[in-house]
């Protein structure tokens, strides 16, 4: 026997093979049979036309079955070939599908998703007149932050601890002139500020002008008390009644926000004790004077932007 010849045994398998094809699933023989050994091709050409002439509905559904073959093994080692059918597309013959095979139907439909549902809560009147005052509160919070976010910062913008421990709003001095001074209980420059301040508040003060003292330790530790016996020292020795607050930083990284502010708008930076800041009723600094501008000095700039204020307050009158 010839190596790649089949012999008897291997063409009497291969006859059963497509005999059992033929017989169970009607497939064409001519779609494999051109590859077989001529000696086998014929001897299954005769059991295939011999089948095809006993059973008539072979000859006539074999050109419409499918030509899918899956190959698998059995419980016993043996091969068997299994064809698989597919139904004719009316694109490729034109044939409609034989009786007993069931066409294809239309896809089903898909799902319609359903629209969501709106609950609505009646609320009773007096829920509403609540959520309509809450809104008209949020509304008028919202323009006055607005409005003055538009208007540019100022002085009067600030807060400070006065002297007894109670935070103040520097805007209830708005529309006064103000004299911003870092005082201090033992510096050089004392004795002749303190009696100069009080008397300008004296004179001038307090409905159109305040002098607005800030003690500070941060020159020569020259005021190194607590602010109890620094309000106790300026009230017993000259008397003053001008307001003041507690001990702050007025330089520096830890400088109190307003005078950041006096520092910034006017450029100069307090040096020593006793530096003074005239403020204009609408927040804005006017001026700035090192201890060695006695107060004396700059009274008539003061008295002037005072009498300024009340002449406007009478016309508005």
């Amino acid at each position: 026997m010839e190596k790649g010849r089949p012999g008897e045994t291997g063409q009497a398998k291969c006859t059963a093979l497509i005999r059992s094809c033929v017989l169970r699933c009607s497939f064409p023989l001519p779609f494999f049979s051109q590859s077989l050994h001529p000696g086998t091709r014929g001897s299954l050409t005769e059991t295939s036309s011999a089948l095809r002439g006993q059973n008539p509905e072979t000859t006539a559904l074999g050109p419409r079955l499918g030509r899918g073959v899956q190959q698998a093994r059995t419980a016993d080692g043996e091969t068997e070939v299994h064809s698989r059918r597919s139904t004719a597309r009316g694109e490729e013959g034109g044939a409609s599908c034989p009786a007993g095979c069931a066409a294809p139907g239309p896809p089903p439909p898909a799902p319609r998703a359903r629209a969501p549902r709106l609950v609505f809560a009646v609320a009773t009147p007096s829920a509403l007149r609540r959520v309509m005052v809450a809104a008209l509160v949020a509304a008028w919070l919202l323009l006055a932050a607005a409005a003055r976010a538009q208007r540019e910062q100022d002085f009067y913008d600030f807060k400070a601890v006065n002297i007894r421990g109670k935070l103040v709003s520097l805007e209830k001095y708005r529309g006064s002139v103000s004299l911003v001074v870092n005082v201090a209980s033992e510096c050089g420059f004392t004795d002749q500020h303190y009696r100069a301040l009080q008397q300008l508040q004296r004179d001038l003060g307090p409905h159109h002008f305040n002098v607005l003292a800030f003690p500070c330790n941060q020159f020569g530790q020259q005021e190194p008390d607590s602010n109890k016996e620094i309000e106790s020292f300026a009230r017993r020795t000259y008397s003053v009644s001008f307001p003041m607050f507690s001990k702050i930083a007025v330089t520096g990284t830890g400088a109190h926000p307003a005078f950041k502010y006096l520092t910034q708008t006017s450029g100069k930076e307090p040096t020593w004790n006793f530096w003074k800041y005239l403020v204009a009723p609408d927040g804005k600094v006017v001026g700035a004077w090192d201890p060695t501008v006695s107060v004396e000095e700059i009274r008539p700039q003061i008295t002037a932007l005072v009498r300024k204020l009340i002449l406007k307050k009478r016309e508005d009158l």
